[in-house]
């Protein structure tokens, strides 16, 4: 176990924790959160050795195997495929004794090294580290290229799978999001759902977080508190404490009170469609948590765009891509004050291509394009970021858009981002990712734009910050194009999903939740070739409706018999949370309670191995019926 008693830590003059006390168990699954600079990654490095308390103890078991993803790799021509198989670092030392033993015919070295491969599944290495890249996006022609063919996101793709192929008793992971779409945030956990060690998570990702973990561990006010459940009961839990604490009844008030204003105004306009009322049951989720974040530093808002045109524009049999290579075609839409969309598909879709056509930054090989005169474009993509200007002051880069400004209004403008005090002049070049995001994002809400597209905005951004955009966006009066791996955040912002695959832009007819098993599908080529995106008229919607009405008739067996799995799957996984946290019950382990610890360990492995059945069968359920 991950032992920490009355620990103090520091970094250079800055106290992170003092007192600090509690225990991981063997098998538990721990979500690290806490607000960016607040000591989680110093706490990694504890972890592993790198730095030694300054007061109290740390203990782990010795034998423990520990994977984490590295920070820097060497670009070399070694295989991607190779390289993560080094994640295995028995194998390769029982390889290198097979190696030496034949060279000099030891038969009894030889039949000791095959035995323990056979033990250690080394036969299979090749083919479980090509299944970790494929979940991770790599396709099946790119694991044999060399290192140094990759760039900068795909190599800690590679660091990432590296670490899961190490037969690891402790993973640490460290934002290991950041760098991925949607796709592989969906496939890693499902991967991490099933990893059988302990597993200590920093992510930023509320939805990864609840599917995840058991247990989360919040750092604030220089102590960590230990709290049971996922991410949804821990702002729960803290939500009720601090709605205790008079001091911040006041602001906690104000910010039920904002909440409350958005969902009436949705209520009133959402139709019945399934992502409206998802959407709706999001804003009625953030009432019921936002006492948990009362203390956020974060807090600015959207201006009203300063022109509103009543249609923003209007593409028409296009197509787009990069030189004589065509990404996207037959594309139709009109976007119209007001739309929230949020964009699904394949990584290498044409997601980013399409975001890129409406922000100007490519053009059309084909059809035609019609912008409104008024239309003013917010976009944040990572390039965005990058082009920052690293010897400007954060003070100067808002100048430089408005020169207007004077140091106390920017000072004030950005406060709401929690660029405090003399934060605002220092070089954007020691900013963090996080810090440079978040200055993106006031440069452009500064601008007053009518159409926001946003690809990917939350990499880097902590949950007080994300929390903070998602409360900003909900009362934003213009259009949303959104790409993002954060489910949470495509849930709430976006009233209608469109599909980019195969060349063609498609309405998504489903919520968001029914993404993974689209995504299942595809994946396993049975899905259908969507029908590309247009503006149907009332009549066609309604014969439409009346068509799914009689496929839904006809699949009710089917049905039936995957809402009882479903029910199963449900009633197991709540046994199996009552008896992680049983087993996150420190008393169990004494030897007084041996038997009953026994008892619980049992039925934790029994209980296990009938969910994977059953997920297995919801699963080939859910294939079936996609495929009908």
């Amino acid at each position: 176990m991950l032992k920490f008693t009355d620990l103090a830590l520091r970094r250079g003059a800055t106290l992170l924790f003092d007192g600090v006390t509690f225990t991981v168990h063997p098998g538990q699954k721990v979500g690290l959160t806490g607000a960016n600079g607040s000591g989680k990654s110093s706490l990694f490095s504890l972890i592993r050795g790198s730095l030694t308390p300054d007061h109290g103890d740390f203990s782990r078991p010795a034998q423990w195997e520990i994977a984490e993803v590295a920070q820097e790799t060497q670009l070399t021509q070694q295989s991607a495929v190779d390289y993560v198989i080094d994640g295995d670092a028995e194998l390769r030392k029982v390889q290198t004794r097979l190696a030496r033993a034949e060279e000099q015919h030891l038969a009894n070295d030889i039949a000791h090294c095959h035995i323990r491969l056979e033990e250690i599944d080394g036969y299979l290495a090749y083919s479980r580290a090509a299944k970790l890249l494929s979940g991770l996006g790599f396709n099946d022609g790119e694991i044999e290229n060399p290192l140094a063919h990759f760039s900068g996101g795909w190599i800690m793709r590679l660091n990432l799978a590296r670490a899961l192929m190490c037969r690891s008793d402790l993973l640490l992971l460290d934002e290991p999001t950041n760098h991925l779409d949607l796709d592989a945030v969906i496939w890693l956990e499902q991967w991490l759902k099933h990893y059988r060690g302990t597993l200590l998570l920093i992510s930023h990702d509320r939805d990864f977080l609840d599917a995840v973990v058991g247990q989360i561990a919040h750092v604030e006010q220089q102590g960590i508190r230990l709290y049971k459940g996922n991410y949804s009961a821990f702002e729960e839990q803290r939500a009720e404490h601090l709605a205790q604490q008079q001091a911040g009844y006041v602001k906690q008030q104000q910010s039920i009170a904002h909440m409350q204003s958005f969902i009436d105004r949705f209520k009133a306009k959402a139709t019945k469609a399934k992502q409206a009322q998802s959407r709706i049951k999001a804003l009625e989720r953030m009432q019921l948590i936002g006492p948990a974040h009362i203390d956020s530093p974060f807090r600015f808002r959207f201006k009203p765009p300063k022109a509103m045109p009543t249609s923003l524009l209007r593409i028409d049999h296009a197509a787009v891509g990069y030189g004589d290579i065509t990404v996207l075609e037959a594309v139709n839409f009109s976007l119209i004050p007001g739309e929230r969309i949020g964009l699904l598909g394949l990584n290498g879709a044409g997601k980013s291509t399409l975001i890129k056509l409406l922000a100007g930054e490519l053009g059309l090989q084909s059809g035609q394009m019609v912008r409104a005169k008024e239309l003013k474009v917010g976009y944040f993509a990572q390039h965005q970021v990058e082009q920052l200007d690293p010897e400007a002051t954060a003070l100067l880069t808002m100048q430089r858009l408005d020169e207007k400004l004077t140091e106390r209004e920017v000072r004030t403008y950005l406060g709401g981002y929690n660029f405090s005090n003399d934060k605002v002049l220092q070089n954007v070049g020691s900013f963090s990712g996080g810090e440079k995001a978040r200055l993106v994002l006031a440069l452009i809400i500064w601008q007053s734009p009518n159409l926001l597209l946003l690809d990917e905005p939350t990499n880097h951004l902590d949950l007080e910050m994300r929390l903070a955009l998602n409360e900003a966006l909900q009362g934003f009066e213009g259009s949303v194009i959104l790409v993002s791996h954060d489910r949470h955040l495509l849930r709430s912002v976006s009233d209608d999903l469109w599909l980019v695959d195969s060349g063609n832009l498609a309405p998504f007819d489903d919520d968001i939740d029914a993404y993974p098993r689209w995504l299942a599908m595809r994946k396993s080529g049975k899905t259908n070739k969507d029908k590309p995106l247009q503006h149907d008229s009332p009549m066609s919607r309604k014969q439409d409706k009346q068509q799914q009405a009689e496929l839904r008739k006809q699949l009710q067996p089917q049905i039936r018999r995957l809402k009882r799995v479903e029910r199963e799957v449900e009633k197991l996984t709540k046994q199996k949370t009552a008896l992680e946290q049983s087993l996150a019950e420190s008393s169990i382990y004494e030897a007084k309670n041996k038997g009953q610890l026994t008892d619980v360990l049992a039925r934790q492995a029994t209980t296990q191995k009938e969910l994977q059945l059953l997920e297995e069968e919801w699963f080939e359920l859910s294939e079936e019926l996609e495929g009908l």
